[in-house]
């Protein structure tokens, strides 16, 4: 019996898009002259099954755990931070807190698992989904970083954050240190790529700390070696709990019909992961921005997506996502309200 992130994902509306490339056509400009933002409003034609789509309301989840791989000094950071940012997240403060008031967005956080508690006055925030399946993962260099249970209990948690929700558009955003170390495992393990194309300084580490990291993920990946040909494996075994919620909400947004705006590396991983699982996630992954750190642009190529933006971002969080709305609303609002040829009395092309 198919597991429910393997269930069929929503249909997609192709009448719709036809009938907005030929809309586009009408349009008072030179025929494909708006480029991307045409291709853009076109797929939301077809994931709206409307000839007028619109992005009136955005959901913006932030996923936040810890990992145990930080033993191993990867991060220039220490775990306590995982914490910290949450209360800076529901404080308005981060940078993603500040780019949602912005939108308008709905916004939360979800404690999938940290080491540090929340001070009390936090727990019951009304922004806060305060789960905490385990105090972060196991060190993923000496042992798999997720039990099958905790991994499910993740990835139920992501879908339930966007079942049944209203919005036009989902943005998943995280948080955890040590999560550049575990998406770079994942990218490794998955595209069978060499760690010199897959390390980057995440945080902001040295060069020993470099170092370290790549040698600390060769050490894992030789230790899990039996279970990288099954992308739900490379999960359990190399992911973080924030990770692993960042896919199963991914895939519960294309089963029900939601268009999902990527952000960077870290959210990058929990895609490809996803599409691995359901390939036909695919179809509902827009991308937002080329991220700084290394290997991105290859996990891209790897998806046939091509991103909306490049502005050397790495701050995660779902931040170069939310900088790329305003893009698609634009091109949403010219494929609306553009006049056409006859409708400005302007001559066509012959």
């Amino acid at each position: 019996m198919k597991k429910w992130f393997e269930k069929p994902v929503h249909a997609i509306d192709h009448h719709h898009i036809e009938s907005a490339r030929l809309h586009q056509s009408t349009l008072t400009k030179p025929q494909g002259s708006l480029g991307r933002l045409e291709e853009i409003a076109e797929a939301f034609c077809g994931w709206q099954s409307r000839a007028n789509p619109q992005i009136d309301k955005i959901c913006v989840s932030v996923f936040a755990a810890d990992h145990g791989v930080c033993q191993q000094g990867v991060s220039a950071f220490p775990q306590a931070v995982t914490t910290q940012m949450i209360t800076n997240f529901l404080d308005g403060g981060a940078a993603i807190s500040v780019l949602s008031r912005e939108l308008g967005a709905d916004f939360s956080v979800v404690n999938v698992g940290t080491v540090s508690p929340l001070p009390d006055s936090y727990t019951a925030h009304e922004h806060l989904v305060n789960a905490n399946i385990a105090l972060g993962t196991t060190d993923f260099s000496t042992g798999a970083a997720m039990t099958d249970e905790q991994l499910e209990k993740a990835l139920i948690l992501g879908k339930s954050q966007v079942e049944n929700i209203s919005a036009k558009l989902f943005i998943g955003g995280e948080m955890g240190i040590g999560n550049t170390t575990s998406a770079s495992a994942i990218y490794a393990a998955l595209l069978s790529l060499e760690l010199d194309r897959v390390v980057g300084p995440g945080t902001g580490i040295d060069a020993q700390g470099l170092l370290r990291k790549k040698k600390v993920i060769a050490q894992s990946l030789d230790h899990h070696y039996q279970f990288l040909n099954d992308p739900y494996q490379v999960l359990r075994c190399l992911g973080g709990l924030e990770i692993a919620a960042l896919v199963g909400s991914y895939i519960a947004c294309a089963q029900q019909g939601v268009p999902v705006l990527v952000d960077g590396f870290i959210c990058t991983a929990a895609a490809l992961l996803a599409v691995k699982l359901n390939p036909d996630v695919r179809n509902w992954l827009l991308f937002s921005h080329l991220s700084a750190e290394p290997a991105h642009c290859i996990a891209l190529e790897e998806l046939n997506a091509d991103p909306l933006l490049q502005l050397n971002m790495r701050l995660g969080e779902g931040s170069g996502a939310a900088v790329a709305v305003p893009l698609l609303k634009a091109a949403l609002a010219l494929h609306n309200n553009m006049a056409t040829f006859s409708q400005a009395g302007v001559s066509e092309h012959d």
